[in-house]
């Protein structure tokens, strides 16, 4: 497996990454994806895509370094999805380690993600990975 981090005006972000991410994202077109792109960038987004063997870009990861009063710095991973048709080949925790490594270097004290009450199937992947439920997330929708 090759784990590769995309930059900005990169045409894998399109053309490799943003079909495994809209299988957790469906709401995303091509539009609004490089959208969030350039705007997020700023803030710290990075796009990480994890390739297998034969090419195919089988994972994807947003994520980016946060610094608050809570955690200190922290690496949070806004989106981890592996391809359906990769699941449980280990994609998901090679992706995980990279990013891993991505924290250590940024001498953060934790990584950190939020993950939908109804991914249960996420959930037990978090929990073998050595993961624990230490917040509640709470959302109010506006407008």
């Amino acid at each position: 497996m090759m784990i590769i981090d995309l930059e900005p005006g990169d045409p894998r972000l399109t053309a490799d990454l943003l079909p495994v991410l809209l299988e957790l994202r469906p709401h995303l077109t091509e539009e609004l994806f490089l959208a969030i792109v350039a705007e997020a960038h700023g803030q710290g987004l990075r796009f990480t895509a994890a390739y297998d063997a034969d090419g195919r870009c089988v994972g994807a990861a947003g994520w980016r370094i946060v610094v608050n009063t809570a955690a200190v710095r922290s690496l949070y991973v806004d989106d981890l999805v592996t391809a359906a048709a990769s699941r449980s080949s280990g994609v998901g925790r090679e992706l995980l380690a990279h990013l891993e490594q991505h924290a250590r270097a940024a001498g953060c004290t934790a990584l950190t993600l939020e993950s939908g009450t109804q991914r249960t199937d996420a959930h037990r992947f978090y929990f073998r990975e050595r993961m624990a439920v230490t917040t509640f997330g709470f959302a109010k929708p506006i407008g």
